[in-house]
């Protein structure tokens, strides 16, 4: 699968109407299906069973229409809490937060259960025939005594027997789905539940990204050539790398990245560079490789998810919320995160058949960079809080200890110390001296 059939998919999933539609479709053709098997008389020996009570017409019509009518009705209680329970999440802990609810299973799941379950009753509803209608049966067109000593065929009109029993399983199944929703929903909004979604996100990414480990190892060094410009503007989404290998290697050129998923671009900035072929030849295939939209995703995007782990943390130690236990929750998995940034190569694998010899070059991507997106970013509010800012500096000594590289423990050891020029412009008394002595423990940690 190709990196931008992955992309599609991936934002296809990412919506409230893929799944019940895939659901309703589902639950269409299982109707037909079913009701194929009462037609044929296959299912006419489940009618001399003594422990089945086969169902008359009217019963038949009741069920299936308090069946649908509930289902419907209850599958609009589940949107309109659904999109409740989002507004308070996003405007609470940022609007970035939209697509994580929006790409929730729990949720998409349990509509697109009640929405299949309600197309099925629709569809097998239409079937029954009354005991004053005449029997529409495809094996008693063709023989009239077919199935003449079985209950089904006792009974007038037509009721859709094994239909009817699959409707009481996804009635009972819609029951669960409901059950399950009401505790998901107030569970999902939970700000641990949301801050682990995100941690746990960004740890399987780097772990995807940048799968070697090794801590001494610098970024991509760039190797120049002739811009081939972007014509859109947006937010780089997606940058399919093998297609830009596929390229390379058919016109016998290297491609240096300009940008970074994530990054803002508009006509005039520079994609990628070229060296060893001209770009009129390749830019519009190059072009094609990079998905441009309005909004940033997760996908291929760190930076992304870190700064959703910031957003929650700056918005926590706001003076309107003032809630630094939240704060100190999204310090924890930025430490894991950083912690895990800092035992890795940095340099992304293009080509996994032969890395040593890639025609792509990716933008750089260093250590750097990452630190003063997390922890930088945090850096002026979490200054402001005592309790905060020890959390800080503990989890910056806690991502410093399994690393080897000076270069990268001195970056870590520069943030502290820029945390404690910035708490001694905010802090004064008690408080100030509660970090100072945390602070001469952080150094000591440092020491050689």
């Amino acid at each position: 699968m190709t990196a931008t059939l992955r992309f599609t998919l991936t934002r296809l999933t990412a919506n409230y109407w893929f799944y019940p539609a895939l659901f309703a479709i589902f639950g269409a053709v299982l109707a037909v299906g079913m009701i194929a098997i009462d037609s044929s008389g296959r299912a006419a020996s489940l009618g001399e069973a003594e422990w089945f009570l086969p169902a008359r017409p009217q019963g038949a019509l009741t069920m299936l229409s308090v069946m649908a009518g509930s289902m419907i009705t209850v599958a609009a209680t589940v949107f309109s809490i659904t999109v409740a329970a989002v507004a308070y999440a996003s405007g609470n802990y940022g609007p970035r937060l939209l697509t994580n609810f929006m790409e929730d299973r729990g949720s998409q799941v349990s509509l697109a259960t009640l929405i299949g379950s309600f197309v099925y009753a629709m569809v097998v509803l239409r079937a029954v025939r009354g005991e004053d209608e005449t029997r529409v049966l495809a094996g008693a067109l063709a023989d009239p005594g077919a199935g003449a000593g079985s209950a089904q065929a006792a009974l007038p009109g037509f009721v859709p027997q094994v239909s009817l029993g699959v409707a009481y399983l996804l009635t009972a199944l819609c029951v669960a789905v409901l059950v399950y929703f009401l505790n998901h929903i107030p569970s999902s909004i939970r700000i641990n539940i949301v801050l682990e979604g995100i941690g746990r996100r960004l740890l399987r990414q780097i772990d995807e990204t940048f799968p070697h480990a090794s801590d001494d190892v610098g970024p991509n060094a760039s190797r120049g050539g002739i811009a081939v410009l972007a014509r859109s503007v947006g937010y780089v989404q997606m940058i399919d790398f093998d297609r830009l290998v596929r390229a390379a290697r058919k016109a016998g050129c290297v491609m240096a990245l300009s940008v970074r998923t994530g990054d803002f671009v508009h006509p005039g900035l520079p994609l990628l560079e070229i060296r060893g072929a001209l770009p009129d030849k390749l830019g519009e295939v190059l072009r094609d490789a990079f998905t441009i939209g309005p909004m940033r995703t997760p996908q291929q995007d760190l930076e992304f998810l870190i700064d959703e782990l910031v957003e929650i943390g700056l918005r926590a130690l706001s003076p309107g919320i003032n809630d630094p236990f939240t704060a100190i929750n999204a310090l924890h998995w930025l430490g894991a995160a950083t912690a895990e940034l800092a035992a890795r190569d940095l340099r992304r694998v293009v080509c996994k058949d032969d890395p040593a010899d890639c025609p792509v070059v990716p933008h750089a991507d260093d250590f750097d960079h990452y630190v003063k997106r997390g922890f930088g970013g945090l850096r002026s509010a979490v200054a402001a809080s005592p309790i905060a800012a020890q959390v800080m500096l503990e989890a910056i000594e806690n991502a410093a200890r399994p690393i080897a590289d000076p270069e990268r423990l001195e970056l870590l050891r520069h943030q502290g110390r820029l945390l404690g020029e910035q708490v001694r412009l905010a802090l004064a008394g008690p408080d100030l001296a509660v970090v100072e002595e945390r602070l001469a423990a952080f150094e000591r940690s440092f020491a050689p």
